[in-house]
């Protein structure tokens, strides 16, 4: 059994977990899934997936299931106790005045595009075997050649991306999108074109501003423009780039919150929007709306009716933000009809397209 509370006979501190080398397996009777994953989310280089698959590849090596049966139903707790830590990150997120390092990773779509992939890769393997050491020495080969894979796939995604940005465009980025930095830097470092790009702001995190500070840093003429000024600011501009926390079923997207409506008037204004992504972000879900997204939607259609006084009314501090934050969603649904284009690392891809990369991979 796999348990994440701290009365668990095979529950592990953060300051025991990372005493281990990376290299070396872990103990059974001191793996625990949540301190794993946050410490694989330590660099700020890892997708969610990624840090996810490699949870489960660390657990194939510790574990001592005594029988295939077990195994299974050990690997299927901790894909559990993942999703359960990442609800609680996804929250965490939004809060404007933790202690602990903000933590980037914003949405449970992204651990869940790992947990199905990884699920799907066990399902692949494990009718083929009936000793179970020799089908754990398949999943860690597998998952070995997947891994590295994965780590050229913003490469790839940057490349593919780049052919879109051309000399003196104007591309608006919503917030903070580490695939769509990428993509801008290699435009304009690898492939030397000029352009200019405005960046919303991203609240409640303000990580748009991070984003103006690197591409200042990488010499790429840019300004924040403030999330509620996207309408005014989009006539001039060519071109719309946005990540994706996650790759839905029917081509749409799950994104930091605000992608929605910037797609709406980029569709009433004629602007392409491209979504930029790796193919490991793609996942088996059929949002129907906003509040179908796998994750705590907020009550943000209730309405108070007490009345407050005009002094509370004007007290809007930083207690004020955090509450504000907590009682709204971290991220939005956009449709595939406001999509132009998505740039991955298996090429440019209709938003159609994306369901039959996935028949490719589930079938």
């Amino acid at each position: 059994m796999i348990h994440s509370g701290a009365d668990s006979p095979i529950f592990v501190m953060a300051t025991e977990i990372e005493k281990q080398a990376d290299s070396a397996p872990l103990d059974p009777k001191l793996f625990n899934a949540v301190e794993c994953y946050h410490r694989f989310l330590q660099d700020p280089d890892m997708s969610t997936p990624v840090a996810t698959f490699k949870v489960f590849t660390e657990f194939i090596r510790c574990s001592q299931a005594p029988t295939m049966t077990e195994f299974l139903e050990t690997l299927r707790q901790v894909g559990e106790t993942i999703q359960d830590a990442s609800i609680y990150d996804s929250n965490e997120w939004k809060s404007l005045n933790n202690s602990r390092t903000r933590n980037p990773h914003k949405a449970t779509i992204a651990t869940l595009a790992g947990i199905h992939l990884f699920n799907q890769f066990v399902r692949r393997n494990s009718s083929d075997f009936t000793e179970l050491e020799d089908l754990k020495a398949t999943l860690l080969n597998g998952s070995a050649r997947i891994l590295e894979k994965a780590a050229s796939a913003r490469e790839r995604v940057a490349e593919t991306g780049a052919q879109f940005v051309h000399d003196n465009a104007v591309i608006l980025v919503h917030s903070y999108s580490r695939t769509v930095m990428n993509v801008l830097q290699y435009a304009a470092n690898v492939q030397n074109k000029r352009f200019k790009v405005y960046v919303t702001e991203g609240r409640p995190t303000s990580d748009g501003l991070v984003a103006v500070s690197e591409l200042q840093a990488s010499g790429i003429p840019c300004a924040a423009v403030l999330d509620s000024a996207v309408g005014f600011i989009l006539d001039k501009v060519d071109m719309i780039f946005v990540g994706a926390e996650g790759v839905v079923e029917n081509g749409g997207i799950i994104n930091q919150i605000g992608t929605y409506q910037i797609a709406l008037v980029a569709k009433a204004l004629s602007k392409p929007v491209y979504a930029i992504a790796e193919s490991y972000k793609f996942v088996r879900l059929y949002p129907l709306n906003q509040y179908d997204l796998p994750s705590i939607v907020p009550d943000i259609v209730s309405f108070s009716t007490r009345r407050k006084s005009s002094s509370n009314a004007l007290d809007l501090g930083e207690n004020h933000s955090v509450d504000l934050a907590m009682s709204n969603p971290s991220v939005d649904y956009t449709p595939p009809q406001y999509l132009t284009l998505l740039l991955t690392d298996l090429g440019v891809l209709t938003p159609s397209g994306v369901s039959d990369e996935l028949i490719k991979l589930y079938l």
